[in-house]
């Protein structure tokens, strides 16, 4: 059987922010006639506003919280209660006073059920702030070298770089791999914008892979997403 499993920040939406109108319908349609999964750093209120509720409830599941917090229509099945080391932690704040990003919004650390998610710009940066890091963290690798030497100093844990400003940290693991323990034979098609080596999305793709469980998608943006989705109803591959 057919399986499509999405990312959501980047996959399904703008980073951060609400679906497209129209997308929205049509994807609806999409999960109404095949067997679709949601596999998020985010936390189930977050993809509540991201991709509206209906969408939610016609999904088969979603992995919030890279898998660490499942819910089926609507309903909370399983979640993991890790909270981040206190040494970790601050650890974490003393590169945050460290940044040579000048610019801090507040809400740096978003503690979600079985990770955390570390931004230096924070959760309270507006979208013109939020494009001013992305372009700065481009040139200067900023998060790639914290999660680089975090992943250093605390083997027992994993940060990986998640979205457009944030990382996404949690037990060794416990990242989004973890759901293919609930997929055996299955023919999985799994779209994420994060599957270069760090990203969030890489290490389900490298599961997907090495179990050849079919293919993997890797994204730019919703429109693509799209696009694909129409290719594979062409061919047949998917309702």
């Amino acid at each position: 059987m057919n399986k499509f499993i999405f990312d959501v920040d980047g996959t399904l939406t703008p980073s951060r922010d609400q679906i497209n109108y129209v997308f929205q319908h049509w994807f609806t349609e999409f999960a109404e006639n095949n067997e679709v999964y949601l596999v998020t750093g985010s936390d189930y209120p977050k993809t509540l506003e991201q991709i509206g509720i209906e969408i939610c409830m016609t999904v088969q599941r979603i992995y919030n919280c890279s898998g660490s917090d499942v819910w089926e229509k609507g309903i909370n099945i399983r979640t993991n209660d890790w909270i981040l080391p206190e040494d970790a932690h601050e650890w974490l704040s003393v590169i945050l006073t460290q940044s040579q990003f000048m610019l801090r919004t507040g809400q740096h650390f978003d503690h979600r059920p079985g990770m955390v998610n570390f931004s230096v710009v924070g959760r309270g940066a507006t979208k013109e702030q939020r494009a001013e890091y992305v372009v700065w963290d481009k040139e200067q690798n900023e998060r790639n070298e914290i999660a680089q030497e975090f992943n250093h100093r605390y083997p027992d844990l994993e940060a990986k770089v998640g979205g457009e400003t944030g990382i996404d940290i949690a037990p060794k693991g416990a990242d989004k791999s973890q759901i293919i323990k609930d997929f055996d034979s299955d023919n999985l098609y799994f779209f994420g914008d994060r599957m270069d080596e760090g990203g969030n999305d890489y290490p389900l793709a490298q599961e997907i892979k090495k179990r050849n469980l079919n293919g993997c998608w890797s994204v730019g943006g919703w429109q693509k997403t799209w696009e694909v989705l129409k290719y594979l109803q062409q061919m047949e591959i998917a309702k």
